[in-house]
């Protein structure tokens, strides 16, 4: 059954913002520097979750031997010196524009540190899409939980015409905090496999969104 939804509150890394070959190849790094094997796409993506310390544990990386705080900021160390590799994601932006010029509302809730997630919704000159850029004020991606609902509180929309795009099971289960809607797309950091049986819909990439959905002054129809 379709809904329509005022405001599309969009998650960021993995989502509208393609950085996962990036991260599978810090991820790497770590793992080459310990002597430790390493990662496909496919099977980072089977192992990837939140919070990040659970991914870091599954990926074979010795939490008693190395703190998590050590190896969040070698990653994000190396990362942020590369984070210009990424790129968005193909119809990225046309789907934010359509929505845009519909006046339906658009915010961004990620788990990427606040100022680089601003620094780089800028270098994309993609600002005037959005009415909050929220992130978090540290570096090691925990939850987006108290963030999203803190968000919920500033949009005058109620809950059920908020819809909430994302990558990850964990998007799925901030937008269940929020009482919001939710679609799930497989193209990121997790497997459609990881994906699937949440009782959310579920896209291969931001194609088959727009190919689904109807965008109008009425709302975001999906």
């Amino acid at each position: 059954m379709s809904h329509i939804y005022k405001h599309i509150i969009w998650d960021w890394n993995g989502t509208l913002f393609n950085d996962v070959e990036l991260c599978v190849d810090v991820l790497n790094g770590l793992l080459v520097r310990r002597n430790l094997p390493v990662f496909s796409i496919d099977a980072y993506r089977d192992i990837f979750t939140f919070p990040v310390r659970d991914y870091y544990a599954k990926a074979g990386l010795d939490l008693e031997k190395y703190s998590f705080e050590q190896l969040g900021k070698e990653w994000m160390d190396e990362y942020e010196s590369r984070r210009l590799e990424g790129r968005l994601f193909a119809k990225a932006e046309e789907v934010l524009q359509i929505t845009n010029s519909n006046g339906i509302e658009q915010s961004i809730l990620s788990a990427y540190k606040q100022d680089t997630l601003t620094e780089l919704v800028n270098h994309f000159n993609l600002h005037h899409y959005f009415t909050h850029l929220i992130g978090l004020d540290h570096i090691y991606a925990t939850s987006k939980l108290d963030l999203g609902k803190d968000l919920m509180k500033k949009l005058s929309h109620l809950n059920s015409s908020v819809l909430l795009i994302g990558d990850t099971v964990h998007d799925f289960e901030v937008a269940r905090a929020m009482n919001a809607g939710c679609i799930l797309i497989a193209d990121g950091h997790q497997s459609k496999e990881k994906l699937v049986g949440y009782g959310v819909d579920v896209y291969d990439n931001l194609k088959h969104v727009i190919k689904n959905a109807i965008i109008s002054p009425n709302g975001f129809v999906i």
